[in-house]
């Protein structure tokens, strides 16, 4: 059994929720939301290489949305705080957003790094409650 190299979705919102698609490979997929969209996507590109005797794993599959999608679904990350945490000026940030201009290699991977960064610190958090009497 061979291993196949990466394969690229770009992921789309669209009304009903996301679709990815490869543009290497007749891969396409959709879903209602992002775990579902990522569990389809790896069926679909088994079930592609499948003739081929092909071992997939899921991080042979990256996905790819671009930052007006993905400021636009992710709401709750404010660009202007990810901009103060990543040490980038609020308006460059916004116009990458608004795909007014579009980010150089290296800003894209601190951008991510942020990102990736809060969501760490986030999945460390734990929330209180109180039951009132």
């Amino acid at each position: 059994m061979r291993r196949k190299k990466e394969i690229i979705m770009t992921v789309e919102k669209t009304d009903t929720g996301f679709s990815a698609f490869s543009n290497d490979y007749p891969i396409f997929t959709t879903g209602e939301n992002v775990p579902e969209l990522m569990n389809n996507a790896f069926e679909a590109a088994e079930l592609y290489f499948e003739d081929e005797d092909i071992k997939l794993g899921h991080e042979d599959i990256k996905f790819e949305i671009d930052f007006q999608q993905f400021f636009q679904f992710y709401r709750v990350l404010n660009a202007k705080y990810l901009a103060q945490k990543i040490g980038m000026n609020a308006t460059l940030l916004s116009q990458y957003v608004q795909g007014h201009k579009k980010p150089s290699e290296k800003q894209t991977e601190k951008i991510l790094k942020g990102i990736h960064d809060i969501g760490q610190e986030l999945s460390g958090i734990n929330l209180l409650h109180k039951v009132r009497k």
